[in-house]
């Protein structure tokens, strides 16, 4: 019994591949699948034509302005590696609305992924929880489905790490890198590692919030125990959590991107766009 209060699956192994395959096919819909491939995206100069160079990289307005053939030279993107962050601790068990916070973020984390490799960049698995979860960016297909279906079963006593897990992440990223923060972001210490982090490479924070979080603030006194801790607690409803609002005022004011996913609330249309701004934006400050 002690054991399957300790454990859950959110969906069996079938349902969870597919949930992921329509969210990866919802996030890449209407983009270009291969951005990293050939020429490149941006545009850099042109130069005189020379020997050899494609017809179709002609720069016709210049040539015409100067009389002369000229060509247009683009500037390759690098393959950012995408480091995804999943909270895998204790309150993000909480489903008032299957598949819950978890379960969606998993989800969420698959579909994100799969796109990302569409694009040829690497991506890495980072846990922010009580297990060591680190698997480094890589173009395997394989090795991320394996570890995605291994977190499916998660702990309804998992401490909180993810402030400390984003500190020790650092130091290895040795070129800059783009960190995908899905979580409830519960732990106090996560802004101020963020705002660290944020500093040198490109955040987003993917915020898993159930509207049962938001109720529960404007209670009276509770005593309890910290799923994440087992700490006996004993405080007013308004200090318990905060609230989603508070939450996202706190990480607007850090200059931290981020978007609000209530599970049993549709929200993909809303993400494929924000991801893309996102993506523009990060394109444009690279530059």
């Amino acid at each position: 019994m002690e054991h399957s209060l300790q454990h859950c699956e959110p969906l069996d192994s079938r349902q969870f591949l597919l949930a992921v395959k329509r969210l990866a096919d919802s996030l890449s819909y209407g983009t270009d699948r291969s951005p990293f491939l050939g020429q490149g995206l941006e545009y850099v100069q042109s130069r005189r034509y020379e020997p050899g160079d494609p017809v179709k990289s002609i720069d016709w307005r210049v040539t015409a302005r100067t009389g002369k053939p000229h060509v247009k030279q683009f500037e390759t993107p690098k393959q950012m590696p995408v480091w995804l962050v999943v909270d895998t601790s204790a309150s993000m068990a909480l489903a008032s609305h299957p598949p819950g916070k978890y379960g969606l973020a998993l989800q969420v984390a698959g579909g994100i992924a799969l796109a990302c490799l569409d694009r040829v960049s690497p991506v890495g698995l980072l846990g922010a929880g009580g297990r060591d979860i680190v698997v480094k960016p890589s173009l395997s297909r394989d090795v991320l489905l394996q570890w995605l279906h291994a977190l499916r079963t998660y702990r309804f006593d998992e401490p909180t790490t993810l402030g400390q897990r984003l500190l020790s992440l650092e130091p290895s990223l040795t070129q800059r890198s783009m960190l995908i923060v899905l979580s409830d972001f519960h732990d106090p210490d996560a802004l101020a590692a963020l705002k660290l982090v944020g500093a040198r490479h490109d955040c987003i924070c993917l915020v898993f919030r159930d509207p049962a979080e938001d109720q529960i603030t404007g209670a009276g006194l509770f005593r309890g125990r910290e799923v994440e801790s087992g700490r006996e607690i004993l405080t007013h409803g308004r200090k318990l959590l905060s609230t989603t609002a508070s939450l996202t005022e706190s990480l607007k004011k850090a200059s931290l991107d981020h978007f609000v996913i209530h599970p049993g609330t549709p929200f993909l249309g809303r993400l494929r766009h924000f991801l893309r701004a996102r993506g523009g934006a990060s394109r444009r400050n690279r530059q």
